[in-house]
């Protein structure tokens, strides 16, 4: 039985053949795993042939048997060398193949080139821009998945209070949190697109950890359990009156949300509420104005205009150097369009995905802001992700 109905698939291909029309392509190789269970309803050993015109051809490596079972696809069939694929891909593209797309973004050197010597005077280009337009508006259906994906978050933040305790180490705390994911679905794997980004649940840290500079591309990452994973929990112990933020992203039926709450074991100082509220109002503004046809860097823009209130010793969205966003969007992958960030050329639409995570770095004490998921509906942004916004002092 196929876990994605046929139309959504349907629909999704019918995008994607449109704009592959308007850039002149005649057909798109899909093979990376977030992108082949988008378009076909299965994660498999497969390759996806769209042709500009016609039925989608779906050819499996492993497992066959259960291709048959995830994909709403008609076209399925098993193959067990490229030149198979080679044969049905020019059998299925009537107009011929001399335009192919792929996702350059992600696919590796050494396998672009055997593509490349399949298919001798074949143009290959890179379909990653259409493939990630047609997915950053999502449909009533992934909209519900990403909904279930919101609640499954809401019951582990509710959990941190219970299981956070004083003098246990960042990585219990998330080992706990993870467990209590995992018992209740969570499939464990964070997608991330961009190359090298690797997440493993998100982020929990404390203390000074909040601030420690690092190679994430967000705005705080942590130091991470050692230099290999230099990203995440670690093994500081958790103090009193000291902010510990969990970042983590819940991971449902393959959709993700994306949020951060601030807690504390006691009391928060006066200065950290007034940098959190800073925060919130950042976030409010930008739910507010974030309706359908708003340019997002006029978005990035109204945020550095408050974040500036904050003074000299609050630093927005990093330090020691500040990222160049405050918004993401979010689906099947954690890094997907749009971006709400300086000078992004792209335009709101509802039923976008976006996850706002305004904050602020005071060096050598930690973090105040927090992270929501938000879809765009057609007056605004709806928050997803439904646990208390305040800073949560046990």
């Amino acid at each position: 039985m196929s876990s994605t109905p046929l139309e959504e698939i349907q629909s999704r291909i019918s995008r994607l053949q449109g704009l592959m029309a308007e850039n002149g392509l005649d057909g798109s190789l899909i093979v990376q795993r977030a992108d082949l269970f988008y378009f076909s309803g299965t994660g498999q050993d497969a390759h996806l042939f769209v042709p500009v015109e016609g039925l989608p051809l779906l050819m499996v490596r492993k497992s066959f048997e259960r291709a048959l079972e995830e994909s709403p696809l008609s076209a399925v069939s098993q193959i067990s060398r490229l030149s198979d694929l080679k044969r049905s891909m020019i059998s299925a593209c009537s107009g011929g193949l001399k335009t192919l797309g792929m996702e350059l973004d992600v696919l590796p050197v050494n396998n672009y080139r055997l593509y490349e010597d399949l298919f001798p005077g074949v143009r290959i280009v890179d379909v990653s821009p259409l493939v990630k337009t047609v997915r950053m508006v999502k449909s009533s259906y992934e909209l519900g998945l990403i909904r279930e994906a919101a609640r499954l978050s809401q019951a582990m933040f509710s959990q941190v209070r219970h299981i956070l305790k004083e003098g246990m180490s960042e990585l219990e705390l998330a080992g706990a949190l993870e467990a209590f994911y995992r018992k209740n679905g969570h499939q464990g794997l964070i997608r991330v697109r961009a190359f090298n980004q690797e997440c493993f649940y998100g982020h929990i840290m404390s203390g000074a950890n909040l601030a420690a500079p690092g190679a994430s591309v967000g705005p705080t990452g942590g130091p991470g359990p050692n230099p290999s994973m230099p990203q995440g929990a670690g093994h500081k112990i958790i103090r009193r009156n000291e902010p510990i933020m969990v970042d983590y992203v819940a991971a449902l039926d393959g959709y993700l949300v994306d949020q951060s709450k601030t807690f504390f074991l006691g009391h928060a100082e006066a200065r950290f509420l007034r940098v959190h509220d800073l925060a919130l109002e950042i976030q409010e503004s930008v739910a507010r104005e974030g309706r359908p046809a708003t340019p997002t860097a006029r978005l990035y823009d109204e945020a550095i205009e408050i974040a500036r209130a904050a003074g000299p010793d609050w630093h927005f969205m990093g330090y020691p150097q500040p990222v160049p966003f405050i918004g993401h969007g979010i689906g099947l992958e954690l890094d997907e369009w749009p971006v709400i960030g300086k000078n992004s050329g792209f335009v709101l639409q509802e039923g976008m995905v976006i996850a706002l995570e305004p904050k602020f770095i005071l060096p050598g004490e930690g973090l105040a802001g927090i992270e929501n998921s938000f879809m765009v509906g057609p007056q605004g942004m709806e928050k997803l992700t439904l646990f208390d916004d305040a800073i949560q002092e046990i």
